[in-house]
């Protein structure tokens, strides 16, 4: 039996529920990395903006990455942690998918952002005189507004090309979110060439940012082992080493996730790497961007001084 999109009523978010005791004690953590998250990245939005020393490219890029790791998380932690504690785990079909379509639309954007980030970096090491005269504001406006909208676009794609789908009659989603790979799933047509299409979508939306960051940290890599100052390199790594291990945790997870072929996908997996990079990665983020800043240590121990 087939039932069209606008007949969905409810969906059924499974999740952990086959494990209560374990899916209580995900709850919790899930919890504390969410508060740790919002903590976090509002501190560096709030941090950034009151320090005019930090307004630069580089922070103007950080207040974005954070802002969409908290537009992020909140598009998922919330309804994970009422479907836990409430023991509902209903979802309704709009509700669905407008998570999954924000959810799409903020990753992609996020990938886009940090090759952005990455490309900043490289102007920042390779062209220390010029920096401030190539990467003005409104360059750093435009490159903003292009991850924004190339993500969005992304999703649009993606999500229009889902919801042409017609579903079979299982409302049980094997997930604690409504995940793309896994509603696709449920469909009972051909969903090959509309696969392909995502697959190509979620290719160059991956590929290309990777491209771009590969390239400028190779260019940055071989600038920096022909300093002769150890101070000079050490600078130059301090600046770009904290972007180089979100790049690797984001881009680790979501590639994984991604680039694999439908009957690869294993929900199992895909709930653990799930929460890798929906819980994890926005809540290190700001930890890993001010642990080895002694900038955003000054600006915090400012800020505070004046409170």
């Amino acid at each position: 039996m087939e039932i069209n999109d606008s007949s969905w009523e409810d969906f059924i978010l499974v999740g952990f529920s086959e494990y209560p005791k374990a899916e209580f004690i995900i709850s919790l953590f899930v919890s504390g990395f969410y508060t740790m998250t919002l903590t976090g990245n509002t501190a560096i939005i709030l941090v950034s903006l009151l320090d005019s020393r930090l307004h630069t490219p580089m922070y103007f890029f950080l207040r974005n990455l954070s802002f969409l790791d908290i537009c992020f998380t909140t598009c998922i932690v919330p309804q994970m942690l009422v479907n836990i504690w409430s023991g509902n785990k209903r979802i309704s079909y709009v509700g669905c998918t407008v998570q999954y379509s924000v959810a799409l639309a903020l990753g992609s954007t996020e990938c886009v952002l940090l090759a952005v980030m990455a490309v900043d970096r490289y102007f920042a090491v390779l062209w220390p005189l010029r920096y401030t005269t190539i990467m003005h504001q409104q360059i750093c406006h435009i490159l903003a507004a292009v991850s924004w909208i190339s993500g969005f676009a992304n999703s649009l794609f993606q999500s229009s090309l889902a919801m042409v789908l017609p579903l079979c009659g299982h409302q049980h989603v094997d997930h604690f979110i409504c995940e793309l790979l896994i509603i696709i799933k449920l469909s009972c047509a051909d969903t090959g060439p509309i696969e392909s299409k995502m697959f190509i979508a979620r290719l160059i939306i991956l590929a290309i940012p990777v491209c771009i960051i590969l390239t400028s940290y190779g260019c940055i890599a071989r600038t920096v082992m022909k300093m002769h100052s150890a101070e000079g390199r050490q600078k130059a790594f301090g600046t770009c080493a904290s972007h180089l291990v979100v790049v690797l945790l984001f881009y680790g997870t979501i590639m994984f996730m991604y680039l694999q072929p439908k009957n690869n996908y294993s929900q199992r997996q895909g709930m653990i790497v799930a929460l890798v990079y929906t819980i994890v990665a926005p809540t290190l983020n700001p930890l890993i961007y001010t642990l080895r800043n002694k900038d955003v240590k000054r600006a915090v121990r400012k800020v505070l001084w004046k409170i």
